[in-house]
């Protein structure tokens, strides 16, 4: 006959509202961490004093084991108390080159440098989640993983680096959250399929003949073709892709010339392309430099054009994406879940996506009443601090609904 000192002992049933319960009188101290992420921005790659406060954070919490994958990034692992599936919870953690503009208490204390598209936010949110988790350690089951990345706003990104680190191996599901200020606080978006497009990058320099400005016959004007080039590359979706088949091209830059009176040599034209599909992402850069090719040549110049792949695109798995939603359902307000159609930005979050099924979600932060307008990347971006508390209460719900530990 067994008996309780033969028998092992399961974890108490954990009450889920309970929990979310911690999670909002937990929301000051995560608006208090974005704050101190905001007033001190680090730029992709330079997340050092970042990834400190973050190691020092998480080192304070127990129950958790905290190691760096990389110099500039951060991993905490929280082992339940009886075995279940390994679940990844991401968050980046880099700032922008940008200028805050923002009047406020908390604005960047680093010139040039700024939180200008809510990864304060993400990462407050996450060691939020890790907080309130690490206190019922003993009545979860399987393991959390909570990758704070470096560098998701420069290529090649930070996400395929950790990918290679390995903190991605075993993972069952990874859930990740992006404060969306084009979305209004208290709604939540998830998309299924595909949510977010590659951003590839194009370079093109025009090679041609400077001279006198007074004398353009005797010059091969590298201006007035890279023009002819810009209008043409137009053509390359309106006229050369299908349109139902989502794809945008952007020339974002055209840098020639020094002065007024001398035509230069050379002119440069960047940008970038967005998409979902994998052939577009092959056959748009050979007829951009057919276009390209056949301009040059009619006006006698040259041209050197290259192309570079950004990120895969996220692509939501559809049926983890249909379980997340009956998770925001059954959590929030009847009118949270919010239809969203995909975006043509880009993020790394698809690398983690090639290794394990995963939901990429959008969490409102915008306020049109409080002047919260701003669009990302912009210098007086804004998000409403609310969203940190729905952010943190979805990504706990939606954690221990994939641990599906018992409630």
């Amino acid at each position: 006959m067994a008996t309780s000192q033969d028998t092992p002992l399961s974890p108490s049933p954990l009450d889920t509202a309970s929990v979310l319960e911690a999670a909002a009188s937990l929301a000051p101290q995560v608006v208090a961490w974005r704050r101190h992420l905001h007033r001190h921005p680090e730029v992709a790659f330079e997340e050092v004093a970042t990834s400190q406060f973050i190691v020092d954070t998480l080192r304070a919490i127990d129950g958790l084991q905290v190691s760096r994958p990389t110099a500039t990034s951060v991993m905490a692992i929280l082992v339940g108390a009886s075995p279940g599936p390994t679940i990844a919870v991401r968050a980046d953690i880099d700032a922008l080159p940008i200028l805050e503009e923002n009047d406020v208490d908390y604005r960047s204390t680093r010139e040039g440098a700024m939180h200008a598209c809510g990864h304060d936010g993400h990462t407050a949110i996450v060691l939020g989640l890790a907080t309130l988790l690490a206190a019922h350690r003993d009545r979860l089951g399987g393991t959390v993983r909570f990758i704070f990345q470096h560098a998701e706003e420069q290529l090649p990104g930070g996400a395929e680096e950790l990918v290679q680190r390995g903190v991605m191996d075993g993972v069952a599901h990874v859930i990740g959250l992006h404060l969306w200020a084009p979305m209004p606080f208290g709604r939540i978006g998830i998309v299924s399929g595909p949510a977010m497009a590659s951003p590839d990058t194009f370079q093109c320099q025009i090679i041609g003949r400077g001279g006198h400005a007074a004398a353009p016959h005797e010059t091969i004007d590298p201006i007035a073709i890279g023009a002819q080039i810009v209008t043409a590359l137009q053509q390359v979706v309106s006229r050369g892709v299908d349109p139902l088949d989502p794809v945008v091209l952007s020339v974002t830059q055209f840098i020639a010339g020094t002065t007024n009176n001398v035509i230069p040599s050379t002119a440069f034209i960047g940008g970038t392309v967005r998409t979902f599909d994998a052939d577009l992402r092959r056959s748009v850069p050979a007829q951009m430099e057919r276009v390209i090719q056949g301009i040059t040549a009619a006006f006698g110049a040259s041209y050197a054009f290259s192309y570079e792949l950004g990120y895969r695109p996220v692509v939501n798995d559809p049926s983890l994406a249909a379980r997340l939603s009956q998770v925001v359902e059954r959590t929030f307000d009847q009118d949270t879940l919010l239809p969203l159609r995909p975006t043509m930005g880009g993020e790394d979050f698809s690398a983690y996506q090639q290794k394990a099924p995963g939901v990429f979600a959008f969490v409102g932060a915008g306020n049109e009443s409080a002047g919260i307008t701003f669009p990302h990347h912009h210098p007086r971006f804004q998000i409403d601090e609310r969203s940190l508390d729905v952010g943190l209460r979805y990504l706990t719900a939606a954690t221990l609904e994939l641990l599906d530990t018992p409630v």
